[in-house]
């Protein structure tokens, strides 16, 4: 099990993407954008930089959604491959089976 304090931290980055996503996209555009001048750019960059860190989604954590385990992370499930493992092997995951041959 994951400390709390680093969920509630990871939580609180998935909050902050949420909050500059679109204002992110609209800088990043005109970044990519091949018309825009070069004040624009400027200016586009540095009201990035100016933005917190925590704004950038590749900031969040995968984590596991039972316990917040952070490595092992299968995003089909949402789970850590250890508790994936647990609950098919228990029969809480409709679909998955054990193989056996």
């Amino acid at each position: 099990m994951a400390k709390k304090s680093k969920i509630a931290q990871n939580e609180k980055r998935k909050a902050t993407v949420e909050r500059y996503a679109l204002r992110r996209a609209e800088l990043k555009e005109i970044l990519r954008n091949p018309t825009s001048t070069e004040a624009e750019r400027r200016a586009a960059v540095d009201e990035l930089r100016r933005q917190p860190r925590d704004a950038s989604a590749t900031r969040v954590r995968n984590r596991d959604s039972v316990d917040g385990r952070p490595r092992g992370h299968l995003r089909k499930f949402g789970l850590s491959r250890v508790r994936m493992r647990a609950q098919a092997h228990a029969g809480h995951l409709p679909g998955v089976t054990k193989s056996s041959w």
